[in-house]
């Protein structure tokens, strides 16, 4: 799978997945517009000058700051060809009945909220162009509910339901989107915050980013809104 003539834009892409996907595609010969929140933390990801790669510091749950991004995406490299919305987080909260409104404001713009921010600003680029790959991250917690998650699933099963939209808003434009629903990631939070689980068990951030890469490819041009469990062995 080459990406030598594309340009992908990642969003989170300083954190431990976004490392990964950034990872895959660079091996597969992509530009990079690589977005994410703190700049030192887009610094310290990825030192050094690369032609190839453009860093920006966003706060992707403005609609302003997300369209500057895939703006700037454009003006660097003249276009964006997949879109990895990598960007989201996690909290656990009270019970449904005790969610305070700024817990699920937080999570439903984190998760949903960034997607349809940089969709609407990365889409109608791609249909000029008359195609592109759009994958979003889902969860596993996206297809049900648990105990003091009300608002996380909430937010990821809204993920799935754009991306389900949005294929069937731009299958017939050649545009694919598509979403992954990840277990639990193999990542130093998660190994600090369940430190008597086995993390051979999680999924790789490597693996996951692997299906991302295969999702933007020619060779996934028949796969349209779908939602892939990436377990490992969880």
């Amino acid at each position: 799978m080459s990406f030598k003539d594309k340009t992908v834009l990642i969003t989170g892409a300083a954190g431990t997945l976004g490392r990964a996907v950034a990872a895959a595609f660079a091996s597969a010969g992509a530009s990079l517009v690589l977005v994410d929140i703190s700049e030192a933390g887009l610094a310290a990801a990825y030192p050094g000058q690369d032609e190839k790669r453009l860093l920006l510091a966003a706060n992707l749950m403005d609609a302003a700051a997300a369209k500057k991004t895939a703006d700037a995406g454009i003006a660097r490299f003249q276009r964006i060809d997949c879109l990895c919305n990598v960007a989201g987080g996690f909290k656990m909260g009270p019970a449904v009945h005790e969610t305070p409104a700024d817990l699920w404001k937080l999570m439903m713009d984190l998760n949903a909220g960034t997607v349809l921010n940089m969709v609407q600003a990365v889409v109608p680029g791609m249909l000029a162009a008359g195609s592109g790959k759009v994958v979003n991250i889902g969860a596993g917690g996206g297809l049900k509910g648990g105990a003091r998650m009300a608002a996380y699933s909430a937010s990821k099963s809204a993920v799935i339901r754009l991306t389900e939209s949005m294929s069937a808003e731009l299958r017939d434009k050649n545009i694919n989107v598509n979403c992954v629903l990840p277990s639990i990631i193999d990542t130093p939070p998660n190994r600090a915050d369940m430190p008597k689980a086995d993390p051979k068990k999680w999924v790789a951030p490597e693996d996951l980013a692997n299906v991302i890469l295969y999702l933007c490819s020619d060779a996934a041009r028949a796969i349209h809104g779908a939602a892939i469990p990436v377990n490992g062995l969880s």
